[in-house]
């Protein structure tokens, strides 16, 4: 097993540096006790409360990118905490990532709180992607009864003649889109999702939804 290490301090005082190592040290012990293969270690200063750390940024690339499959922390709370903590589980989870802890002396255990907290957040995300995708549908019907012929929309379609077209979730693509995303980075996520898909890809099809949306409100 591949993993990541991650330590965080949130401050910049010299007991907190001198805590990123030992953090540091320690799970490189976990590490070595699990038998598991170190792939990379980041060390961060900033708040827990804060998601936009490029440490973190940094972590779900590899997971992304099937680099690595673990993820090793001091504890949870220096993943994250509050509303971000939850959020950064979620994702992971969503990745099919196993946590470490050092305060667990192994594989993390989340709080029966936090888990009823993640079962909610993945009931009201799937509910939202059908919700998501029946009006996707609907929308693609109407403009298809009106004329609107999906295939004007295929750029160089025939430089692959009978290839077939690959499928993914574009409402997630959406969604990652309006979160502020790159295409390279929603298509690091879709692949780590099991989704084989390409930054171009995700550009042209998100240029089709764009598209396609845009007709549809002209009408």
């Amino acid at each position: 097993m591949k993993a990541v290490l991650y330590c965080r301090v949130s401050t910049e005082k010299e007991a907190q540096v001198s805590s990123l190592k030992r953090q540091r040290s320690e799970l490189m012990q976990l590490a070595e006790h699990q038998s598991i293969e170190i792939v990379d270690c980041i060390e961060e200063q900033a708040s827990g409360y804060e998601i936009e750390r490029e440490g973190v940024f940094r972590l779900l690339d590899h997971f992304a990118d099937g680099r690595a499959e673990a993820l090793l922390i001091q504890d949870e709370t220096r993943l994250g905490r509050g509303n971000t903590k939850i959020a950064l589980f979620h994702q992971l989870q969503k990745l099919g990532i196993r946590i470490y802890s050092l305060s667990h002396e192994g594989e993390l255990q989340i709080s029966e709180s936090d888990s009823m907290v993640l079962q909610i957040v993945g009931i009201v995300e799937e509910y939202q992607r059908k919700i998501h995708n029946m009006k996707i549908k609907r929308g693609m019907r109407k403009a298809v009864q009106e004329g609107y012929d999906p295939s004007h929309n295929l750029s160089n379609q025939h430089l692959a003649p009978g290839r077939e077209r690959l499928v993914f979730p574009i409402e997630e693509v959406v969604r990652l889109r309006n979160n502020k995303l790159t295409f390279k980075e929603i298509a690091a996520t879709l692949r780590g999702l099991g989704y084989d898909v390409s930054k171009a890809t995700v550009h042209r099809r998100y240029q089709e939804f764009v598209s396609l949306e845009k007709q549809q409100e002209d009408r």
